[in-house]
């Protein structure tokens, strides 16, 4: 590409970095590419082949019975608990492949003294791990994958492992042989009708069949010779010349007669129509009675249909005649519960009882305070009827003093 994006590992390290430094102050700026955030996509997928090679799922998860981990197990955020413990197995379990006695880190350890440990073995087999510890305790990301691919090339450089060249397989030529029909058109019959009109430019012309043997020939050489050939000894200037010698050579050239082959083409056409409509008028006919069935099939749906609109509505009529009946009755329990609970409480006789006796002691009340008026009545008379006697009696004349008059 033309821009060159830094292409920047989880640890902030670059593979395939752009940097521009300051004239003045001599500052590094590492320029990430909008591919950057999926990198570690890339190096989780590349993760799970060496994980492969080094033959965890028989060493590792069967024995501590996990799970085997997606191809972007640790890219993507899953669980966040689960990774992390995922993580701490595995780098502890490279680190032993490394060599390095490790223990595996068990449910309730710190996790900042694993993460602790498992950086400060990373460092010693000289990798740097310039990113907070706290980026590796989310289980996730590309700090993550960085950690454990580190480990894992480690693992496999301790268990001296190599890649190889690529062994390709050998594929034997095989002669194709085309059944010749009227109705195809195959190399062979053109090579034969127009043979005569080509023996005059024979040697500037090369057979197709003879171009395909030459190079399958060349290819099977080169294959054969690959693991001694490293680099080209060609001149670029002699090259450039045989292909301008060889040019001429390399044309193929397939003269049809355009008219006799499309009218061929024409006739074919015709008759595999012609062939297409009696197939189909023959299907039809033995399939008329099965379409007839159907079309009747279709009819009872339809009535079928039909009933269950018209019984449908007849449900749902009823059912909200159901429910207002259910109202009702509703209505009807709860009043009864109410009649019910007042004929059986005796909280209503309780507060007759208690008025009755209110009203006796409030009329025995009445009784005394009309006693103490009566009595009080009474003694107002007699005191009066005292007075008047009384006073009658000094009203009196004497009758002496009547008799002297």
């Amino acid at each position: 590409m033309a821009a060159a994006a830094a292409v920047v590992t989880p640890s902030g390290l670059e593979d395939e970095a752009s940097r521009s430094r300051g004239e003045g102050a001599g500052e590094v700026v590492v320029e990430r590419g909008p591919g950057a955030a999926y990198h570690m996509f890339v190096v989780m997928e590349d993760l799970v082949e060496k994980l492969k090679l080094l033959r965890y799922e028989e060493d590792l998860l069967r024995k501590s019975n996990l799970k085997p981990p997606s191809r972007h197990y640790f890219a993507l955020p899953t669980n966040p608990g689960e990774q992390f413990y995922m993580f701490c197995t595995l780098a502890a379990w490279l680190i032993n492949k490394a060599g390095r006695p490790f223990e595996q880190p068990q449910e309730y350890d710190d996790p900042n003294a694993i993460i602790s440990n498992i950086l400060s073995e990373l460092r010693s087999f000289g990798r740097t791990a310039d990113f907070p510890p706290s980026k590796l305790k989310s289980g996730y990301g590309e700090h993550v994958c960085y950690v454990l691919d580190c480990l894992a090339e480690e693992a496999l450089k301790y268990i001296g492992f190599t890649w190889k060249r690529p062994a390709y397989p050998v594929e034997e030529l095989e002669e194709e042989t085309v059944a010749e029909d009227d109705a195809e058109l195959t190399l062979n019959k053109v090579d034969e009708e127009f043979v005569e009109e080509e023996t005059d430019n024979e040697e500037n012309f090369i057979d197709l069949n003879v171009l395909k043997a030459q190079t399958y020939r060349l290819d099977m050489n080169e294959s054969a010779k690959q693991e001694d050939i490293l680099e080209s000894t060609t001149d670029a200037a002699e090259w450039s010349l045989e292909v301008e010698r060889v040019l001429p050579q390399l044309k193929v050239t397939i003269r049809t007669d355009n008219k006799g082959f499309l009218d061929k083409l024409h006739n074919e056409i015709s008759r595999t129509l012609e062939k297409i409509g009696s197939r189909e008028k023959y299907i039809n006919s033995q399939l008329e009675h099965l379409v007839q069935e159907y079309r009747a099939a279709q009819a009872q749906l339809s009535e079928a249909r039909e009933r269950y609109q018209q019984g449908n509505g007849g449900v749902t009529e009823r059912t909200r005649l159901l429910s207002e009946v259910t109202e009702e009755l509703e209505k009807v329990k709860q009043e009864m519960e109410e009649k019910g609970s007042s004929m059986t409480d005796g909280a209503p006789l309780v507060k007759i009882k208690q008025s009755l006796t209110k009203l006796k002691q409030e009329t025995a009340q009445m009784d005394i305070r009309v006693g103490v008026v009566e009595h009080t009545l009474l003694q107002s008379k007699l005191k009066e009827k005292s007075n008047m006697t009384r006073d009658m009696h000094a009203t009196v004349i004497p009758e002496s003093a009547v008799g002297s008059y």
